[in-house]
């Protein structure tokens, strides 16, 4: 009896055991790969702070298919082999997607492992438009492509500041710098402006002084120089052109959308900087206020910049899908992000319809006139 008796308990037990969910199935995990130290950290640390609170919100809400969201920030330290081993780690604790970074080369580093093992991988700030080409079918796109907001800053460089002769320094050594000044050029050159000087740094430089002799001694002038950097050398250059006395206008992409534009240089010097980024700020929809509201209460401070809003665009993009797949697998997410339309975005409305994979949005030009910024107006893509 007593034999029967612990055999019929056992029974039980294992029964009860086998019902149970699985530890930590009652949570859907996604990897958030970030730069949170190195030159990419003040884009990509906001970044990671909004997708985390995308997903506090939604957990609030109910959460997805009756589970909660977590976003499991890792620090790749603004490092490539630090972004490949960061995905293995993700891939690794079972996320069914990853998202992240505000740069292409950290992208191209992470994304194709996510890609390989059919995972979707959601960049919240990349923007090289062929991203989705060179990774695969299971890569999504938040941003705009570069082509893009080069082309609004271009158009707004030829348009509304009126500078035809125009000065081009780039970043040599990231991918994203590299396309955003390949396209400003084309689109100033379309424009019927001229390149009058091209000139090259660095990520990690510290010392702009030579490009900036050159720059004084151009000939012909340039009415404006284009500055393709990522954010701890944006700082630097405003100021250290500055410093040397040259007043021209200073051009750039959405690597300036960072608070180093300002607190580098100071106030006095953060003049007459224009620059490209994602649309949000300043902007009356009730996306915008109610993720502006959201953010102060939980950081004590407003966003910092449009990576913070990208970011938590990135989480809640991938919950629409997991909702629309009604499943955590990664075909089934995958097929429910491909076929995304209207997705109301803070950064503006997300459709997947391009052949290319790059969501069509509006590009916001921003002024930094003494220390403040200021939208100046929104740039649309004509196709």
């Amino acid at each position: 009896m007593k034999a029967k008796w612990q055999i019929v308990m056992l029974s039980a037990v294992l029964a009860v055991i086998l019902s149970a969910p699985v530890m930590g199935a009652d949570t859907i995990k996604l990897g958030g790969l970030y730069n949170l130290t190195g030159g990419m950290s003040s884009i990509d640390a906001p970044a990671l702070n909004g997708a985390k609170l995308q997903a506090k919100l939604i957990n609030e809400a109910g959460g997805v298919l009756g589970k909660n969201l977590e976003v499991i920030g890792i620090d790749t330290k603004t490092d490539q082999k630090a972004a490949a081993t960061g995905a293995k780690k993700a891939l690794a604790m079972g996320v069914v997607a990853g998202l992240g970074y505000g740069d292409t080369t950290f992208v191209m580093a992470a994304a194709p492992l996510f890609q390989k093992k059919g995972v979707p991988f959601v960049t919240s700030g990349a923007t090289h438009p062929m991203l989705p080409k060179w990774v695969g079918d299971y890569m999504f796109m938040v941003p705009f492509g570069d082509d893009d907001q080069s082309f609004a800053i271009a158009e707004y460089t030829v348009n509304k500041l009126g500078a035809k002769k125009v000065a081009v320094w780039t970043d040599n050594s990231m991918d994203f710098t590299k396309a955003l000044s390949k396209f400003y050029k084309q689109r100033i050159t379309e424009l019927g402006g001229t390149i009058v000087l091209e000139d090259f740094f660095m990520m990690g430089d510290k010392d702009f002084s030579a490009q900036i002799a050159r720059l004084k001694n151009a000939d012909p002038a340039p009415e404006a120089v284009f500055v393709s950097a990522i954010p701890n050398e944006a700082g630097l250059t405003v100021k250290q052109i500055r410093e040397a006395g040259l007043t021209l206008p200073i051009v750039s992409g959405d690597g300036f959308d960072t608070e180093l534009v300002t607190t580098v240089p100071g106030d006095k010097l953060a003049n007459d900087v224009y620059f490209s980024t994602h649309t949000y700020r300043e902007d009356n929809r009730p996306e915008v206020l109610a993720f502006v509201k959201a953010y102060e209460k939980e950081y004590n401070r407003p966003p910092e910049n449009a990576f913070a809003a990208l970011g938590f665009d990135a989480v809640g993009l991938i919950a629409d899908a997991i909702k629309r797949a009604n499943s955590t697998d990664g075909k089934a997410l995958r097929d429910a992000l491909a076929a995304t339309k209207g997705f109301k975005a803070v950064t503006g409305e997300i459709s997947y319809t391009r052949p290319s994979g790059v969501p069509m949005k509006g590009v916001s030009i921003i002024s930094v006139k003494n220390g403040k910024y200021k939208v100046e107006e929104v740039w649309y893509p004509k196709n």
